[in-house]
């Protein structure tokens, strides 16, 4: 909390003197709320808090009760007398009655468009068998006639040994087609008609990076895996921008009502990206944005338009354009995450990466000498050290970039002699608790009992001095925030299983879980110096939540929600006027 002088310094400058005219009263003050600024030191290596941190050595202890704001930015966080005596007519005075306040949470690595994508289609989250799939799209409500039927959610990993063959749905919809993407992204099942409105037949060769599932006699099953997946979604009749722009202000929503003020869509492609643009342009933007430009895809946008024009260069903007996404290997849940050795459950078998998957090194590699900041997925131990060695080589050639903080993508299975050359490079980790605990079923079989070790290790990575940054990669899993801290905090599914968490020594403590979705992404994307902590003069980017999740027993942390996200000093979701 800041000292008795530096508030009533902070003071002066909200009330100002012109004569004796004291200026305008600020638009915001929220009071009788537990705050935590986050504005003390990091916890050291192995989580434990910083002596500056308001914890006691047994329980955290909020420190502020107050948080004034105005012409957008935080005037005074403190007290509430103090912050009551601010007032002014216009003042809007909020009493949050204990609610809990800490930094505007960022969902770092997600693609906005499928939130309302997916919420337009048939749901298949839990499917087993085709039995069960029949039955999820006879629940639905009838679509119109030749309106091709879209549904999305089954996961890929899951049913990686015994993948779903189309014949079913040719007998459901012998006239029409349909199009079932995975819950990941790294599958799609499509009907006859699907495949023939797609012009993909048994002589289709498969796309680099891809695989076009065949039967025995050479016919498709209708399942396309990892790259191949684009050749049948995209032969999706498009959508209008009109369209476009409803699916994005849906997800914007969503995660507004989640509690986050920015989200970094990972892998924008041309369809969407002027929709970002017009609604930029027209102050629609709800809540900050990252547009990170897909680069090797299908419909990326063109290098050399973005080279030319350059990265953001104006840091208050909504809508920021400064960094890229590339695709270096597979998933592991479909065998395609590139690894050093053999798949444990498929012998002679090591994924596939690099060129062999689409990824351009020529084309990142100017993104990044114009001052793009790079984010490369990389799932498995051999895709991260090729991507660590890519970017030592980058930074051979660039050092000035080795600043930006560039990022691995879900860094996933990391080998040990790996772990610290995160830290030493620069390169920030980017990860998703939920995908550990959801993959853990199955990631042992994958990977063997020795080398699961480096999974998901998020204590070895920080050991190592990664920055570690959190998110969902939304729609693939859950993005609720306080899904994600009980993630990384227990190793634990939603049903409580493994008992006593899934390699629990990888777990983070609940204030390192609660930094890796505020302090720590402001840090990667290097605005830590406006956002990120609580403090006069930054950004007002807010989250007010129900319970307090540096003292809520983690067996609890699931049944939270936020009440009110802030950003800009503007309330941009309240519970209470849902």
């Amino acid at each position: 909390m800041l000292s008795h002088s530096a508030r009533w310094a902070a003071l002066a400058v909200v009330l100002g003197v012109a004569g004796c005219r004291p200026s305008p009263g600020p638009s915001l003050i929220l009071h009788d709320a537990r705050v935590y600024t986050l504005a003390w030191d990091d916890p050291d290596l192995e989580g434990r808090p910083a002596a500056n941190a308001p914890f006691d050595g047994e329980r955290w202890t909020p420190d502020a009760t107050a948080v004034v704001v105005r012409d957008g930015l935080i005037a005074y966080v403190g007290s509430d007398a103090e912050a009551l005596a601010m007032s002014g007519d216009d003042t809007r005075v909020i009493d949050l009655d204990g609610a809990v306040v800490v930094p505007g949470l960022v969902e770092s690595h997600g693609h906005l468009q499928e939130i309302g994508e997916k919420a337009e289609e048939i749901g298949l989250e839990g499917v087993q068998t085709e039995d069960d799939i029949t039955q999820r799209l006879a629940e639905t409500d009838e679509r119109p006639p030749g309106e091709w039927i879209l549904g999305t959610g089954w996961d890929e990993g899951e049913w990686a040994d015994a993948l779903p063959d189309r014949a079913f749905l040719d007998v459901l919809y012998p006239d029409r087609p349909v199009v079932l993407k995975g819950l990941r992204g790294f599958g799609t099942l499509g009907n006859a008609r699907a495949l023939e409105a797609a012009g993909l037949g048994p002589e289709t060769e498969d796309p680099v990076g891809g695989t076009l599932v065949r039967r025995p006699d050479g016919t498709l099953t209708g399942v396309l895996l990892n790259n191949a997946t684009d050749l049948l979604n995209d032969a999706v009749p498009p959508r209008s921008p009109a369209h476009k722009e409803r699916i994005l202000r849906y997800g914007m929503d969503q995660l507004l009502q989640a509690g986050y003020v920015s989200t970094h869509h990972a892998g924008v492609r041309s369809d969407y990206l002027p929709v970002y643009h017009a609604l930029a342009d027209s102050g629609a933007l709800p809540m900050r944005v990252e547009a990170m430009l897909a680069v090797g895809v299908p419909d990326a946008p063109d290098p050399a338009d973005w080279l030319e024009r350059g990265p953001t260069t104006d840091p208050e903007a909504r809508l920021q354009i400064r960094s890229v996404k590339a695709y270096y290997d597979g998933s592991l849940g479909s065998r395609g995450a590139r690894l050093l050795d053999d798949y444990s459950d498929q012998p002679g078998h090591r994924g596939v990466a690099g060129a062999d998957y689409g990824f351009d090194p020529a084309a990142v590699e100017r993104y990044i000498a114009a001052g793009f900041q790079a984010g490369i997925h990389a799932i498995g131990d051999a895709g991260n050290r090729d991507v660590l060695d890519f970017y030592q080589d980058v930074f051979s050639r660039h050092p000035d970039a080795r600043a930006l903080r560039h990022r691995v993508e879900h860094a996933q299975v990391v080998h040990p002699n790996d772990i610290e050359r995160f830290g030493t490079l620069n390169v920030v980790a980017s990860m998703e608790p939920g995908h550990a605990v959801e993959d853990s079923p199955w990631a042992t079989d994958r990977l063997g009992p020795d080398r699961v070790r480096g999974a998901y290790a998020w204590r070895s990575l920080r050991r190592g001095g990664a920055l570690l940054i959190f998110n969902s990669d939304f729609t693939g899993t859950d993005w609720s925030p306080f899904y994600g801290i009980y993630a990384a905090v227990t190793r634990r599914q939603k049903n409580g299983e493994p008992q006593g968490g899934w390699l629990p020594e990888q777990a983070v403590t609940a204030e390192e879980a609660l930094r890796a979705y505020t302090v720590w992404p402001a840090r990667s994307s290097g605005i830590e110096d406006r956002t990120g902590t609580l403090e006069t003069g930054k950004w007002a980017d807010l989250t007010v939540l129900d319970l307090d999740p540096l003292t809520t027993s983690p067996d609890d942390l699931l049944s939270g929600s936020a009440v009110m996200t802030i950003v800009g000093g503007k309330v941009a979701f309240d519970a209470d006027q849902q």
